[in-house]
């Protein structure tokens, strides 16, 4: 198996991205591909470690790429122009077979155009879309979309069900994913035209489309362990994912500070010490990786662009294990088949006829 890393990503590239590429190089089997320019990437190995890159591993190795997409590049500009950046080599080796998964933290907007018309959809799916993995109470939530659509119909929410419902059924060992829609409150007619006509869709074919629908799900109720995933529009995915990463490290940051608050209350926390570290990892987001971006026809993990040292290790280790479990192997065999084929054409002739009314 071989894992492509694009060293030239992100905000903290390319330093964060190989330190956690050689943090996770002895934890999987895989090997690990820097993609960018391979004399930076050279010269910084040698200056962390003291040793060339061979040295450290046989499994780590660098395909020099000569340019780099920015963050403030314009999307499908940059895709188009910059042929020899880090993160279109990465699709384009991704795409011929010479890699089984490919990673960036690099521009958001790049990164899902450059897998949309590099790498390619799975046929019948209309929109790929990102799924994020969270904590949860005693689990895991998957979020979907947490930031690939801006602008979704009903029928992508839909799509975004089946596809996570897939996912977690055969990767996270999940028998039947309980799978909620993001609202602002549970009843039926609750929300905006886009949640009230999904939610309709979802209650009538969750069932031929193996979906187990248990209805709106609010924010605060979200991590209490009802839920394994939860569905919405890029748009309301990607505030909830970035408040809900922000309210962690508010409550991380509150409680050190009231244990740190005089040498009373340290005291008092060393008995609590073990207790502290795992509600500390469990509330950690750099625990859970990166997000797949479902729907493309190879493996693409989007890392945060803030990813860090330890977020890359993760991630890293995380996208061996979607190769593993074939996630999108297992994706692409139901969208493809004449089954689910003819039931999302019953779909859109169904979703036609409303609208014309």
């Amino acid at each position: 198996m071989k894992i492509l890393l694009d060293a030239m990503g992100g905000d903290n590239a390319p330093d964060a991205n190989i330190k956690g590429a050689v943090s996770a190089i002895n934890e999987v089997e895989a090997e690990v591909v820097l993609i960018g320019k391979e004399d930076v990437i050279r010269n910084k190995i040698k200056e962390f470690y003291g040793k060339e890159i061979e040295e450290i591993s046989p499994r780590l190795k660098i395909h020099n790429a000569t340019e780099t997409i920015e963050m403030e590049d314009v999307p499908t500009q940059a895709i188009k122009t910059k042929k020899d950046s880090s993160m279109v080599v990465g699709f384009n080796m991704l795409k011929q077979g010479d890699g089984d998964v490919f990673i960036s933290a690099g521009n958001s907007g790049a990164l899902l155009t450059g897998a949309t018309l590099l790498v390619g959809r799975i046929k019948g799916v209309d929109r790929p879309a990102l799924a994020g993995i969270l904590p949860s109470y005693h689990g895991r939530l998957v979020l979907m979309d947490c930031g690939a659509n801006t602008n979704c119909k009903p029928i992508n929410l839909l799509q975004f069900a089946q596809m996570s419902s897939i996912y977690m059924h055969n990767t996270l060992g999940i028998e039947s994913p309980r799978i909620g829609l993001l609202n602002i409150g549970t009843e039926e007619t609750k929300g905006n035209e886009l949640v009230r006509n999904s939610y309709k869709l979802l209650t009538k074919y969750s069932k031929d489309l193996n979906i187990n629908f248990i209805g709106n799900m609010e924010g605060r109720e979200a991590f209490l362990g009802t839920v394994d995933a939860i569905i919405a529009d890029g748009f309301t995915g990607n505030v909830f994912l970035k408040t809900t990463e922000g309210l962690g490290k508010l409550v991380k940051k509150s409680l050190v500070e009231s244990l740190m608050h005089n040498i009373w209350t340290k005291i008092g926390s060393i008995p609590s010490l073990p207790a502290i570290k795992r509600f500390s990892k469990v509330m950690d987001y750099k625990e859970y990786g990166g997000a797949l971006f479902l729907g493309v026809q190879k493996p693409v993990v989007k890392a945060h662009g803030s990813s860090d040292e330890k977020l890359f290790k993760f991630t890293v280790k995380q996208a061996e294990q979607f190769v593993k479990n074939k996630a999108v192997d297992q994706l692409t065999e139901v969208y493809e088949s004449q089954t689910n084929k003819e039931k999302m054409s019953e779909i859109k002739e169904y979703i036609a006829e409303l609208e014309a009314k």
